[in-house]
């Protein structure tokens, strides 16, 4: 239960939080892109079985290889690409953490 609420807390409440406290001019704007970060999910779709609890997505789903994570870490080093960067790190943190609690 522990795992399950730290990963999905991670997914929808520190996004929110960091948008409120970090981003005040533009708050709802970039939580709404920091939740999105959540449409990388959309690889598990294409796995067998579609949804394991017991599967590490991290190196497992094309979206949460290796390769990918390493570009969704330089994304915030560019201006436009800075938020999205962040959203993806964070699901990519998220799936971490339930990883290591597995």
């Amino acid at each position: 239960m522990y795992r399950h609420i730290l990963h999905y807390g991670i997914h929808f409440l520190v996004p929110i939080l960091i948008a409120f406290f970090f981003f005040k001019e533009n708050r709802i704007k970039v939580a709404l892109i920091l939740l999105a970060g959540i449409v990388i999910d959309v690889d598990h779709l294409w796995a067998n079985p579609l949804f394991d609890p017991n599967r590490c997505s991290i190196g497992f789903h094309p979206l949460h290889s290796y390769w990918a994570i390493l570009v969704y870490c330089i994304l915030p080093f560019f201006k436009t690409t800075r938020i999205i960067g962040l959203a993806l790190i964070l699901h990519i943190i998220a799936d971490l953490v339930d990883c290591l609690l597995q």
